[in-house]
């Protein structure tokens, strides 16, 4: 291990991996030894970003549903 390596766990990190969640992904997937902070924050943000579109699209089916039965009443 590279002692000279330095382990922020910086922000952007978590923002790519938020943004882009495969990125996050690949980065915690090879980083979680030699920078186990900064591979936390790009998984934290991937995680969160999957985590939020599943919420999102439960949320969205649900009111659709809703929707559609409201409709087939009438």
């Amino acid at each position: 291990m590279d002692n000279n390596v330095q382990d922020n766990g910086g922000f952007l990190w978590g923002l790519l991996g938020f943004c882009i969640p495969v990125v996050g992904l690949i980065l915690f997937l090879i980083w979680k030894d030699q920078k186990p902070k900064t591979a936390k924050a790009a998984g934290i943000g991937a995680l969160v970003s999957v985590i939020l579109a599943v919420v999102f699209y439960v949320i969205m089916f649900v009111i659709l549903g809703a929707a559609g039965i409201a409709a087939g009443a009438m």
